[in-house]
Formats: structure tokens, sequence, C-alpha cells
């Protein structure tokens, strides 16, 4: 059961010196005080004047926030989001248990973060789904990058292609732990042939950042590069992606 919102924290005296163009959180009915109002115009006016490189982290995180949170200053709790993840992109990714375990984070918070992530994810995916890869390689790592890359658990993805290398499927197979996700190349194969794809990469990430290849990463792949081989198909590659790098393993000479 999710935790209660935003209107249950302690209310300071005076606002914090050094970042007074909010109040610390407090639940506000009426008319939205003048300090408040103004920051949040200013930040929306630099967004549409700039766009979001013109921002930290933590303001375009409070953009996201006034929808959620619109009677209450919300950098305090933008600040602690940034503190307990690190950066805008783990916070909107993270997962709802681990949200709900800051203070200040209820469902409408977390339904704001998921709402830009599935957008993100959304708008990547429309740039690969039904076209060629192989020849958009960087759009293709990007989508792989801003859907997989701050997970923190394993998941293991196959991208399926035709005879022109058009992909024509994206499909989440397995979730693992933090360091295994179970792959089964039989199930892998099987589905191939269930989609009538010619060609496939495989996909998952490494939670610790690294993308290094494991053992058990490498055998998995000569077991599923095997039986595509035995069933005509061709394994074009498998991607593991890192927190901000990627390994290939046919780049790197596993493959």
């Amino acid at each position: 059961m999710a935790r209660p919102g935003f209107a249950d924290a302690s209310l300071p005296l005076f606002v914090p010196q050094g970042d007074a163009d909010e109040a610390c959180p407090q639940a506000l009915t009426g008319r939205l005080p003048s300090y408040i109002a103004d920051h949040r115009k200013r930040l929306r006016s630099r967004f549409m004047e700039g766009g979001a490189q013109a921002m930290p982290d933590y303001e375009l995180l409070e953009l996201v926030l006034f929808r959620a949170i619109p009677r209450q200053d919300v950098k305090p709790l933008a600040r602690l989001l940034l503190d307990t993840f690190g950066d805008f992109n783990r916070v909107v990714t993270a997962s709802v248990p681990r949200l709900l375990m800051v203070k200040g984070v209820g469902e409408t918070v977390i339904q704001e973060l998921k709402i830009v992530e599935a957008a993100a994810q959304r708008m990547m995916r429309a740039r690969v789904m039904h076209r060629p890869v192989l020849s958009s390689w960087d759009t293709l790592l990007d989508y792989c990058h801003t859907t997989m890359a701050h997970r923190e658990t394993e998941q293991f993805r196959i991208l399926f292609l035709d005879r022109k290398n058009v992909l024509i499927a994206d499909e989440e197979q397995a979730k693992g732990t933090v360091d295994h996700v179970p792959v089964y190349p039989r199930e892998v194969v099987k589905r191939a042939l269930e989609l009538n794809a010619s060609a496939l990469i495989l996909v998952h990430n490494h939670p610790s950042g690294d993308p290094t290849p494991s053992e058990a990463d490498i055998s998995m792949t000569i077991q599923v590069q095997d039986a595509c081989q035995t069933l005509g198909l061709v394994l074009h590659d498998h991607l593991i992606i890192g927190k901000s790098r990627e390994l290939s393993f046919r780049a790197s000479g596993y493959l």
C-alpha cells in the first residue's frame, strides 16, 4: 500500500538561507504565495526559452513535480530525490518500491515520474521500430540506454529483425536480480520462429554500470548463436548496457 502523499512534513518557521525561491514543504490553501508562484513562473520561462540544457537536474525535476504537488514547495523534495538516486534519469527510472521509501513521495509523484519515463521510452522506441537498425546503430544504442541503463535489476531483451534487418519486434524476455537474469536459448529461437524473424540482437543491462561480460554472459551467447545457426537465424550482436557505455560482443570479438 502506498504511503500518504505530501502534507505531513513538519513546518519550519523560516525559509532556508541561500535557497529561498520557495518555502519549505507545507500544505497550502487558498491563493498560491507569490514567492512560490513567481519561482514556478521563472522556471517555466527559462525552460521555454533555453530548454532542458539551461537547467540543472533539480530544476528540471521541479518542473515535473509542479503538477504532482500544486500547493507546495517542491524544491526540497527534488533535491532529496536527487540525493537518493543520483541524477534525473535515475530518479525517473527508479522502481516504485524505492521511490515510496523517500519521504514526501506518494502515488501522484510516482505517476508523474513514470509518465515522463514512459514518454521518453516511447519516443525513442518510435525512432527504431520498423526501421533498418544496422544502418542507424547509434539510434538503437540511444534507445537501449534510455530503456535499460538505469534499471536496478538485470533485464534481458531481444530485438527481432526481418530479412532486410528491419526491427519488427522488441520484447522483454526475462527479468532477474542485480547480477543475474535467466535466459533459455531454446525459448529465444522459438520466439524468433514464431515472429518469422530472420535475425536477432540480444540486449541486457548490468546494474553495476560495468558492461564487461561475465562468463555466464559469454556462455549463454554462444549457446544462442549455436541454436540460431542450427535454424538458419543470424545473431547480429549481443549488447550489454552499462550506466554510461555499452559493450558489443561483435565489436569486442566475442562473436
